[in-house]
């Protein structure tokens, strides 16, 4: 990724260009998944209306930064890669579970980026490509140590199989969340599990809307038909009835015009 998409990249999520001389430590880090997760939304449309993913930079930088959409992980994780990169960080992405929810340990269909640079105080765990409740800020990868945002409380631990493992507290409990080993992987290493994420029938990509956009309180989502607003402990939902009222709500709230 070049400076000027760098920085047209940046005006995309909400921030200044004049970041991209900025030095990268994890401020800025922050700063920047913050502004990402609350301008560019989580959505699967492409694969509801049949439209290939394309998971190289130039069709991902089209579709996220100058169409003003949204994906899934391996396209949003897969563009924020490059422009972390164009900031001066150095990154690895991993293959990651997602165990939220899970009674048995599901496949690796998920994308994480580990981030590291001289004016870190260490390395960094960050993930633009969440739509349930996850992290808006970068988290510091340390193996038992506590860390808040937002009323949300996350902790790193080690797993013999399983590697790192993100969990949450939630509700009074801890859970595990994600979990991700650091073997390097290609960009093509993604194709063929985003292509299962896309087509198999036990996908639940293929199953209806996703959508999601995190706030300062919250988030925003659309699950199917029913269109719900995170605020806090509230939730307020609604069930859309018309394709012009869903259409308004991706438009109005997501900033998405199909």
């Amino acid at each position: 990724m070049n400076r000027q998409q760098a920085e047209l990249y940046l005006e995309r999520i909400g921030l200044d260009k004049s970041l991209v001389d900025h030095a990268p430590d994890a401020q800025l880090l922050s700063t920047l998944q913050y502004a990402h997760v609350t301008t560019v939304p989580y959505e699967n449309l492409d694969i509801l209306n049949n439209l290939p993913l394309k998971l190289d930079e130039e069709s991902l930088f089209e579709k996220i930064v100058l169409n003003r959409r949204g994906g899934y992980c391996f396209e949003l994780n897969a563009l924020y890669c490059r422009l972390l990169e164009a900031l001066g960080y150095k990154t690895l992405s991993c293959f990651a579970r997602y165990l939220r929810g899970e009674t048995e340990l599901p496949m690796r269909r998920h994308r994480i980026i580990i981030v590291e640079s001289p004016d870190l105080d260490g390395r960094y765990f960050t993930d633009t490509g969440i739509g349930e409740r996850a992290p808006r800020l970068a988290l510091k990868l340390e193996e038992g140590f506590t860390q808040e945002q937002f009323g949300e409380i996350y902790r790193f631990e080690k797993d013999d199989f399983l590697g790192w493992v993100l969990c949450d507290h939630y509700k009074g409990e801890w859970g595990r969340f994600i979990s991700f080993t650091e073997e390097p992987q290609l960009e093509a290493d993604y194709i063929g599990t985003s292509f299962y994420c896309e087509k198999h029938p036990d996908s639940p990509f293929i199953l209806g809307n996703m959508l999601s956009i995190k706030t300062q309180t919250g988030r925003k989502t659309v699950s199917n038909d029913e269109f719900r607003i995170f605020d806090g402990q509230n939730v307020t939902a609604i069930t859309v009835t018309s394709d012009e009222e869903m259409k308004e709500i991706f438009s109005t709230h997501f900033g998405i015009v199909l």
